[in-house]
């Protein structure tokens, strides 16, 4: 039990290092505070990979990942259109306030991203793997914890990022990771046999697009005119009425 839990810590952590979860974290980090990122990532991982074990030792057949893949994927460009939307504002509009943005229930838009995110992914299929051979609570455990650890070095940089950068910068970024995700999963699911560069390059050209088409609704949105206040009434000289 314990070496089979050593051994799937290790070949999970080591499979999500430079995954596209890591760059979820860290996106994620920099938006929400960490503690709420790690339970999200925490409860999406244990639900992921009891699916995944459940899938490689009890039933022996695959998920319908090119579906998963398909709603991960509009998902994220959804989330990306939607945080450029609100941080590419005019400077004279009024951003919603914190407590109404803290409403949104961060940790479920964390836990239903990585959901997406993870089903289909290949340390699914690492998973489902190591459930066919060994202990499936020992591959289970192993794998969560495995995940939580990579992805935990991911918020730390987030969080070391996210002091020195201003809140507007951090949002725009995030948008454009998110559009970045969901055209590169878009493209793979599409096209399964281009090569990790070739989707990677492009997957470029939706942030582009997308900050493009934000700049250019900014411009051509009609300056604000300014309220008329009313001049104070001219004071009267006391001798004139004499």
């Amino acid at each position: 039990m314990i070496a089979t839990v050593l051994l799937s810590i290790g070949i999970v952590f080591l499979a999500e290092l430079g995954d596209k979860s890591q760059l979820m974290a860290l996106t994620f980090a920099l938006r929400y505070r960490w503690w709420v990122v790690l339970g999200g990532i925490a409860t999406a991982s244990a639900a992921v990979h009891l699916i995944s074990v459940g899938v490689g030792y009890f039933l022996g057949s695959a998920l319908p990942t090119r579906a998963i893949s398909l709603v991960a994927a509009l998902t994220f460009l959804a989330v990306g259109l939607w945080t450029l939307r609100e941080h590419f504002r005019a400077d004279d509009e009024d951003p919603a306030p914190k407590s109404l943005r803290a409403s949104t229930a961060p940790f479920f838009v964390v836990l239903s991203a990585f959901l997406l995110a993870e089903l289909g992914d290949r340390t699914m299929f690492a998973t489902a793997a190591l459930a066919t051979d060994y202990d499936w609570v020992g591959v289970w455990i192993g794998s969560t914890i495995g995940m939580v650890a990579a992805d935990a070095l991911a918020i730390g940089i987030g969080i070391l990022v996210g002091k020195h950068l201003p809140e507007r910068a951090i949002g725009i970024g995030s948008g454009l990771l998110f559009l970045y995700f969901g055209a590169a999963t878009l493209i793979s699911t599409a096209a399964p046999s281009l090569s990790g560069l070739v989707v990677a390059a492009l997957a470029v050209i939706a942030p582009a697009l997308g900050a493009a088409v934000m700049l250019i609704v900014r411009a051509l949105r009609p300056a604000p005119v300014a309220p008329d206040v009313p001049s104070a009434a001219p004071a009267t000289d006391p001798e004139l009425h004499r």
